[in-house]
């Protein structure tokens, strides 16, 4: 097994840790802005730790599906840190009240 291989594990692993995570806290965010930003932000996550877990595999696929793959990632990426800035604002707001 290459280096990458051991790198494609321990970011999955992390990922892991993270969905673990999201479930955990996800009943205290119950409803209003911040639970509805938590379920997205959840969501995600769960995309997220799909696509770590498939990275193995990635070597088997055609370059067009993986170009494809990789865009989606960069889009979920993107959309993530949006959904992560837009609620960290909004708790700002709500302890500035």
């Amino acid at each position: 097994m290459d280096i990458a291989n051991y790198i494609f594990i321990i970011a999955a692993a992390f990922m892991a840790y993270c969905l673990f995570l999201v479930i955990k806290l996800r009943n205290q965010f119950s409803g209003g802005l911040v639970g509805k930003y938590w379920r997205s932000l959840s969501l995600l996550v769960i995309i997220f730790t799909l696509g770590y877990a498939a990275l193995p595999f990635f070597n088997h696929v055609p370059e067009d599906i993986l170009r494809l793959t990789v865009s989606g990632v960069f889009l979920f990426g993107a959309l993530y840190v949006l959904i992560t800035i837009r609620l960290i604002k909004s708790i700002i707001e709500a302890f500035s009240e």
